[in-house]
C-alpha cells in the first residue's frame, strides 16, 4: 500500500506533491502526539500550523511550536524545516488550550463532549464513536478510504496496524563495560532519593560520551516493517554528570512527577557541548516496588519517546534508561535498560497507551498486538526491555562538590557562597584552581555571570586539557565574583 493511501486516526495530514519524498513531523502537545504527514524539506513551519488548523480550526496555542519540551527554543514560522535542522520523523513541541483542540474533519466517527475538569472549568474534548463499518476502531470505512480494493491491498494495509510482539534479545550497548556511570554521580543521586526515603519519583538527564562505530542500516520489508535484530556494532556509554530539570513530585501523575519549564535548558546543552559531552540517557528514581515490577506503562512510553528524540526516529540509539529504586528489604539498586525498536515504533505510531494496570501497556484500539499468534489488548511492559549491564568509574577530569541544580525541595539552592567555599580550597590538599572549577553544576551556576560565548569556551578548554593554562584574568574575575583573595 502506498504511504499516501494510509489513514490513521488523529493524524493531521497535508497534501503531498508527486515524486517528492515526503516528511513526517511529530508534534508533542499536552494532549498527545500529532503526526503531520506529507511535508518536504522546503516546507516552512507555517505549513505545520496550517495543517493543524485544517483539522482543529479553533486551536489556541499557549506556547508555540518549539524544539524543546519546555517550549523555550521557538521555531521560526517563515524558515524552512531543513534550515532549522528538522528531519523526517523529528519531534517538536507546543502547549495548547485543551478546550480548543476538537477536530473538525470528514471523519464522522468523532464527536465532542463537555467534561468538568479538576479545577471546575468546563472543557470540550474529542470522543470517538464506535462504528461497525469502520476499517478499524476510530477509522473510516474501507469504501470511504478507497473505492476499490484488491485482496493484496487490503492485507497490506491491515498489516500496517499489526504488531507481532517479540522480545529484542540484545540492546545497542556493549555487553562488557558498555555503560559506566561516574561513582560520585551515582552516589549523589542515590543520596538525593534517600533523603526522601524513596517516597517519590525523580528523574534526571545523563550527560557523558559515546563511542559508536558506524551502525548498519535497519532492514525492512516491502511494507516498511523492521526485520531482524538491531544491527551491530554496539556503543560504549560513559556517564559523567546528571542534570535534574525542574520538576514536581506527584504520586497521582502517571510518571510520578510533573516536568516544569526549564529556563536553563539551552545553557545545559551549551555547557555539555563545551565540555565534550552529550545527552546519553536518563535516570529515574522510583519508590520501592514489588519484585518483578520494573517500569510502569507511563515510564515505558516516556523512555521510548526519549529514545525516539535521541535517535531522531525509529532507529538504533545508544540512549539508555537507568532506574534507581529501593528493594522491599531496603537495598538500593541501579539497573539499566533500553526500550526495544518495536517499542519505539509502537510509541511513535501511538499504538501504546496507559492502562488501569500499570504493569502493562494498553494497545490502542486502532492497532492489533499479536502474542503467540493470539490477539492481545495489552502487552506486559517487560517485553519491551533489553538489559544493559552497569559498571562504575571515577572521573579523571571532573569533580562533584557543588550543590546540584533544581534541588530546592531539599534546600539545596546554589549561591556564590558555595562557589567561595569550593574554590578557596585551591592551594591546599593538592587542589589547584582549575581542578575545583571542573564541576558541571558550579560552571552552570557561573554561566549566570560570565559570557557564555566568549568566557566559557576558554574556561572549558583548560578543563579538558590541563596543558592549556587557564588565563589569569579568568581566575581574577571568578575569584572576585566569589569574594576570594589569594586563592588562585
Amino acid at each position: 500500500m502506498l504511504e499516501q493511501d494510509r489513514f490513521r486516526p488523529n493524524h493531521t495530514k497535508v497534501k503531498r506533491s508527486k515524486n517528492i519524498k515526503a516528511m513526517l513531523i511529530r508534534v508533542r502537545t499536552n494532549v498527545g502526539v500529532w503526526r503531520i504527514d506529507g511535508l518536504q524539506d522546503s516546507s516552512i513551519v507555517s505549513d505545520i500550523y496550517e495543517a493543524i488548523k485544517k483539522e482543529r480550526p479553533n486551536i489556541v496555542y499557549e506556547k508555540p511550536l518549539s524544539l524543546d519540551p519546555g517550549c523555550q527554543s521557538n521555531l521560526s514560522s517563515d524558515e524552512t524545516l531543513k534550515s532549522q535542522n528538522l528531519q523526517h520523523g523529528a519531534m517538536i513541541h507546543c502547549r495548547v488550550d485543551v478546550s480548543t483542540t476538537v477536530e473538525t474533519t470528514s471523519n464522522s466517527n468523532n464527536y465532542t463532549k463537555r467534561i468538568i475538569d479538576k479545577d471546575g472549568s468546563v472543557k470540550m474534548v474529542q470522543q470517538a464513536q464506535n462504528s461497525e463499518n469502520g476499517f478499524r476502531k476510530g477509522m473510516l470505512a474501507l469504501r470511504d478510504i478507497k473505492k476499490h480494493w484488491t485482496l493484496n491491498e487490503f492485507m497490506a494495509m491491515d498489516e500496517q496496524y499489526q504488531f507481532k510482539i517479540q522480545r529484542q534479545k540484545e540492546s545497542w550497548i556493549e555487553t562488557d563495560g558498555g555503560l559506566s556511570i561516574e561513582r560520585n554521580v551515582a552516589m549523589d543521586f542515590q543520596n538525593c532519593l534517600a533523603n526522601v526515603q524513596f517516597k517519590q519519583s525523580r528523574f534526571g538527564f545523563l550527560y557523558g560520551t559515546v563511542e559508536t562505530p558506524d551502525l548498519l542500516p535497519v532492514k525492512k520489508d516491502a511494507y516498511g516493517n523492521i526485520l531482524g535484530d538491531p544491527p551491530h556494532p554496539k556503543s560504549k556509554v560513559k556517564v559523567e554528570f546528571i542534570y535534574e530539570p525542574p520538576q514536581e513530585a506527584d504520586p497521582e501523575a502517571p510518571e510520578g512527577f510533573h516536568v516544569l519549564d526549564d529556563p536553563d535548558e539551552k545553557k545545559v546543552e551549551q555547557l555539555a557541548e563545551l565540555l565534550g559531552l552529550q545527552k546519553v540517557g536518563w535516570i529515574l528514581g522510583t519508590p520501592s516496588r514489588e519484585k518483578g515490577f520494573t517500569f510502569t506503562a507511563a515510564e515505558i512510553i516516556m523512555a521510548a519517546e526519549l529514545q525516539l528524540e535521541a535517535a531522531d526516529g525509529v532507529k538504533p540509539t545508544p540512549f539508555v534508561t537507568v532506574k534507581l529504586t529501593q528493594t522491599p528489604d531496603g537495598q538500593n539498586t541501579f539497573e539499566a535498560f533500553q526500550m526495544s525498536l518495536q517499542c519505539m515504533e509502537m510509541v511513535a505510531e501511538g499504538a501504546l497507551e496507559l492502562s488501569t494496570n500499570p504493569k502493562v501497556c494498553q494497545v490502542n484500539g486502532t492497532f492489533t498486538a499479536l502474542q503467540e499468534s493470539k490477539e492481545s489488548k495489552t502487552v506486559e511492559n517487560d517485553f519491551f526491555l533489553t538489559l544493559v549491564p552497569i559498571t562504575q568509574h571515577v572521573s579523571e577530569n571532573f569533580v562533584y562538590q557543588f550543590p546540584k541544580t533544581n534541588r530546592q525541595f531539599l534546600g539545596e539552592l546554589p549561591t556564590m557562597d558555595h562557589v567561595k567555599r569550593q574554590l578557596q580550597k585551591s592551594g591546599s590538599q593538592g587542589w589547584e584552581f582549575i581542578d575545583l572549577l571542573s564541576d558541571f553544576h558550579l560552571l552552570l551556576y557561573l554561566m549566570k555571570f560570565l559570557n557564555v560565548d566568549q568566557d566559557m569556551p576558554n574556561i572549558c578548554k583548560s578543563i579538558l586539557d590541563r596543558d592549556v593554562p587557564l588565563p589569569s584574568g579568568y581566575k581574577i574575575i571568578i575569584a572576585s565574583l566569589a569574594g576570594l583573595e589569594g586563592h588562585y
